[in-house]
């Protein structure tokens, strides 16, 4: 049944393959939405091991749950980019498709188990109107700066049209953008389906208020993956080494000051692969070349799809509550999922 179960999933990421190499041919919604709007989620609970669901522990982390989700609505979907408040219970999450959508994550204890109170949104551009150019729709990072999911300032990375920008939101609205971060020299050559996918702030230490940006596949010329340094004390350029084949797809900054890389890896000859890895803080330092230490690393055997988005929250008892989603392409072969680990 394994085996029938792996042959299946690789015949169904064959054609999901599709979406990830080929944007121009995914259903995403010809407009956007014209204001917030309440929308009904269905979940199904999922185990991380479809064959053990009693197994919780993968590499270094605990599982804690997970959801599939699904709405009606053309523009549910796509969700590149997550940030939760301090206690893990309002997310805020942003399409490629030019939209947000805020939820309260339900628990049972400590085990995820729902989401209510879901409200979508348009982006608004600095008209002050929804964002229709797809070129410039195409959300893939966020950064809380202030306040909180329900009303905050946050810094959004963008790519084909490559830009970090400031935005304001509330209940209701989020936007227009009222700033901007210029972009490195460098971050000039990444392709467009290539850009700014990973945006974290530092939150403690030496390196206190940093914005951390990182392209999908922005290479140095030993094969490294460049990333940058933004504000803070010492910005300037820094290097992850790439491990075999990964691209960076998020960031999130830990209590501690330091990181959390979010990677992923596709080939047609073995479908998807996911892996975090956790960056010390006394690693992040302007011209410093970074390995990091692998939480997780897992292939679709295990409950995976397209994982492009992380964050970061502390649970009472101290550990640290990392929160995963994927971005379904809007395509009708991928999924989104919600999922929890924790890091002792």
């Amino acid at each position: 049944m394994r085996k029938v179960t792996a042959a299946l999933a690789a015949g169904f990421l064959c054609i999901a393959a599709l979406s990830l190499s080929a944007p121009a041919l995914v259903a995403k919604p010809s407009t956007p939405l014209s204001g917030p709007t309440a929308e009904r989620v269905s979940v199904v609970p999922i185990t991380f091991d479809r064959d053990d669901s009693s197994k919780t522990k993968f590499g270094k982390l605990t599982f804690r749950g997970g959801l599939n989700i699904f709405a009606r609505s053309v523009h549910f979907g796509g969700y590149s980019a997550i940030a939760l408040n301090r206690s893990g219970t309002t997310l805020l999450a942003l399409s490629d498709a030019g939209s947000w959508m805020r939820a309260t994550l339900d628990y049972d204890g400590r085990w995820l188990k729902g989401l209510s109170d879901v409200t979508l949104g348009p982006i608004l551009g600095k008209d002050g109107k929804p964002v229709r150019s797809e070129s410039r729709q195409d959300a893939e990072g966020i950064a809380l700066l202030a306040g909180d999911t329900r009303n905050g300032n946050a810094l959004v990375s963008f790519e084909r049209d490559h830009r970090i920008m400031r935005y304001p939101f509330t209940p209701e609205r989020f936007g227009p953008p009222d700033g901007m971060i210029p972009l490195p020299k460098a971050g000039r050559a990444m392709g467009d389906n290539q850009g700014l996918e990973a945006l974290a702030v530092i939150r403690s230490g030496r390196m206190k208020d940093t914005v951390v940006a990182f392209s999908e596949r922005l290479k140095d010329r030993n094969g490294n993956l460049i990333g940058w340094l933004i504000g803070g004390p010492a910005p300037g350029a820094i290097t992850v080494r790439r491990l075999g084949g990964f691209d960076i797809t998020g960031a999130a900054g830990l209590p501690d000051g330091g990181l959390l890389l979010l990677e992923r890896r596709f080939r047609y000859s073995e479908g998807v692969k996911m892996r975090i890895r956790r960056i010390k803080a006394t690693d992040l330092r302007r011209g410093r070349l970074v390995t990091g230490d692998v939480l997780i690393e897992a292939t679709d055997i295990l409950n995976i799809d397209n994982m492009e988005g992380i964050a970061v929250h502390r649970a009472p008892d101290g550990e640290n509550v990392i929160t995963l989603v994927s971005d379904d392409n809007f395509s009708g072969f991928q999924r989104s999922l919600i999922m929890q680990f924790t890091l002792p």
